[in-house]
């Protein structure tokens, strides 16, 4: 009995060990890695987005107080807003298409909105020149910025992630724990979103002027 009851323990560790090393070997571990990674990049999108949704407020309620009269404006901005605010960020989203290009085409919506909202300003030099909204295109130029930077982050970690997801012998362990491939950021869009889109349309308005 004394005997047994040792040898058990042993075996159980022993098991244990190579069953670890078989996941190991098979990629198993590595893709546990990059599913985190996944969804930490995913986490940073999110958190950039967020930041850029908090500015709005700020920006509508200044951009008003000098063109009050620009209410469709105002109208899209509030809807993009809500639109984009009401759709669930919860890691579920990295595995479902349809709710990613939600997702996705809600965002895009908003920054069509936002640059509407800004190109109000070159009709209201005294827009231009307040030091408060100068201040808040700042931090939405900079935000812009950000949001480029983590979602392409993101479209490369999932990149790496389904290549592994696809590769063989990985593949293999991939189906059986049931990891399969996450949908990305549209190809289309990746031209777009590797740099940041331009909320100063200065340039472009005298450009047209002139």
């Amino acid at each position: 009995m004394v005997r047994q009851s040792i040898i058990k323990p042993v075996f159980l560790s022993a098991a244990l060990a190579i069953s670890t090393v078989g996941l190991s070997g098979c990629g198993y571990n590595n893709l546990q890695a990059q599913d985190e990674q996944v969804i930490a990049s995913w986490s940073e999108v999110v958190n950039q987005y967020q930041r850029r949704s908090d500015l709005v407020p700020n920006l509508v309620e200044v951009v008003q107080q000098y063109a009050e009269q620009e209410q469709e404006v105002f109208t899209q901005v509030a809807a993009a807003r809500s639109q984009a605010g009401g759709i669930t960020v919860t890691p579920e989203v990295l595995n479902d298409p349809e709710a990613m290009e939600r997702y996705a085409a809600a965002q895009e919506q908003m920054t069509g909105a936002l640059s509407r909202l800004m190109a109000v300003s070159e009709r209201y030099p005294d827009l231009k020149s307040d030091a408060l909204f100068q201040d808040l295109q700042a931090q939405l130029e900079g935000t812009e910025n950000r949001i480029a930077v983590a979602r392409n982050r993101y479209i490369q970690e999932v990149q790496g992630y389904n290549t592994t997801v696809r590769q063989f012998p990985t593949n293999i362990t991939a189906t059986v724990f049931g990891m399969d491939t996450k949908p990305n950021f549209s190809v289309a869009n990746e031209e777009a979103i590797s740099t940041a889109p331009s909320v100063d349309f200065g340039d472009s308005a005298e450009t047209t002027a002139e």
